[in-house]
């Protein structure tokens, strides 16, 4: 390089800053993604696995996805259908594990329920909706979590709209008492 010549500018979008900009991204959207995908496939190792294959395709489509105002929303629609698509693909084995596992039913002493924080509940939730099986757990997660319609609802899982309903009802039905017996009350 002789004397006159201009010295390069560094752009500002090394692969450094790149990489520090997607690590900020997926932290501000780790959590959100995982509990999306542990509430559908009802296994936290699962739904680590999950949602790093969202991470994985929110890199590869992040020069779009850093100046979207619905990143989220992308990461969330992923995190469902990969979701589904892993309930589906794996659903004998699923439905093999998912029937030998069941939450414990014990009541809390009286006046516990009170000392109950939202954290608290919300675990109870999450282990209450883990213990039901995925034909119930699934459609209840959609519907009540991810603002998923009947209809879509059942386009996505392949079921009639009436087995989406009945579903719905039933998984609500069934994790009534194991709320109850976190010392939650009603239902889902």
């Amino acid at each position: 390089m002789g004397l006159n010549e201009p010295t390069p500018v560094q752009t500002p979008t090394t692969e450094s800053s790149r990489s520090i900009e997607f690590t900020m991204f997926m932290r501000a959207y780790q959590h959100m993604v995982f509990s999306t995908a542990a509430r559908l496939a009802g296994n936290d190792a699962q739904a680590e696995d999950i949602a790093q294959e969202v991470f994985i395709k929110a890199y590869e489509n992040f020069e779009h996805l850093r100046v979207s105002a619905t990143a989220g929303g992308w990461l969330k629609t992923v995190a469902t259908n990969l979701s589904l698509n892993y309930l589906t693909r794996y659903r004998k084995r699923w439905r093999l594990f998912s029937e030998s596992e069941t939450a414990p039913d014990v009541a809390l002493p009286d006046g516990a329920a009170d000392a109950l924080n939202e954290d608290e509940q919300r675990a109870a939730l999450e282990e209450g909706l883990r213990a039901l099986p995925a034909h119930q757990r699934v459609p209840l997660v959609l519907y009540h979590f991810e603002d998923v319609s009947y209809e879509d609802i059942a386009a996505k899982l392949g079921i009639s709209l009436a087995k989406v309903k009945t579903d719905i009802r039933r998984g609500r039905t069934a994790l009534a008492p194991l709320l109850r017996a976190q010392g939650m009350g009603g239902g889902a």
